[in-house]
């Protein structure tokens, strides 16, 4: 499942390529897919709206929207990935793909398409300011805190008394909003901080070593496109290049790159984990 810097990578590219744009035409797939919001309604609210901005949320990417006569934002499209969900900025000639869901035809001649192979990811349209009287929708907000800009205060606060593996508290979305399993394992190893830890357990400066090296680690992946260890792609169907730098995830059995101790691999909340029995205690 793309993680935060994957979702960021896809968030910052829509937004450089079709912010302004305005949506012509609308179409979405009836092959049953986990939509959040009705296809007809999301055609309804989408055409004719202009983007006014592309964002990350957590794991999501929000589309802040409008008419073209407006200065704000009235609505929003939101889209999560899922497993295998992409959302690529391309032309209405290139190649479809299989399992396309969405094609979002914009008056500039691009086209937005999400696809799916796996059907896990979602797409919903809040109406942030009805002109009928249907219930005002709120912004899109994540359950979780951001792990970018965190402060040192509320991550400690997050963690405290929990008696959850420090691995588990890290995949929870409702503490930090983005945090997968490949990210979660990287910013152990770069802590030196075992995953089975109960996380109520970590000390003061540890806690603080985690949030640092976490934040350091997304930051660096996020300069590299994110992890392309699957199919994932960025808004321009480029690959990225952080798996090239793992020190543990998927290494299981290879040298550890700072002790030469084998990588071991566990399972943990459900997870594969992979950690240095050495580095990490």
């Amino acid at each position: 499942m793309p993680e935060l810097p994957e979702v960021e990578t896809i968030a910052r590219g829509v937004h450089a390529r079709v912010s302004g744009d305005v949506v012509h035409e609308a179409w979405f797939s009836t092959v049953p897919q986990t939509f959040q919001t009705p296809r007809t309604k999301q055609l309804r609210g989408l055409v004719g709206k202009k983007i006014f901005a592309v964002h990350r949320t957590g794991k999501h990417i929000v589309c802040e929207l409008g008419t073209p006569q407006s200065h704000e934002p009235s609505a929003q499209w939101i889209v999560h990935l899922g497993m295998t969900g992409r959302l690529l900025v391309t032309t209405p000639d290139s190649v479809v793909p299989p399992h396309p869901h969405a094609r979002l035809q914009l008056v500039s001649g691009r086209e937005l398409r999400f696809g799916d192979p796996r059907r896990f990811g979602r797409l919903e349209f809040r109406d942030l300011n009805p002109t009928s009287r249907k219930k005002e929708c709120k912004p899109f907000n994540a359950p979780g805190l951001d792990p970018l800009t965190i402060t040192s205060g509320d991550f400690r606060a997050l963690f405290k008394n929990r008696k959850l593996a420090i691995k588990a508290a890290l995949l929870n979305q409702s503490l930090l909003a983005g945090v997968g399993n490949i990210y979660a394992d990287e910013s152990l190893f770069h802590s030196g901080i075992r995953p089975t830890l109960q996380a109520g357990k970590l000390s003061t400066p540890r806690l603080e070593i985690l949030r640092l090296r976490l934040k350091e680690v997304l930051t660096h992946a996020i300069e590299l496109g994110g992890s392309s260890v699957s199919d994932y792609v960025d808004a321009n169907g480029v690959r990225g290049f952080f798996q090239l730098e793992h020190c543990v995830y998927l290494r299981t059995g290879e040298p550890c790159l700072t002790c030469n101790t084998p990588i071991r691999r566990i399972e943990l909340a459900g997870r594969g984990t992979h950690y240095c029995p050495k580095c990490q205690r």
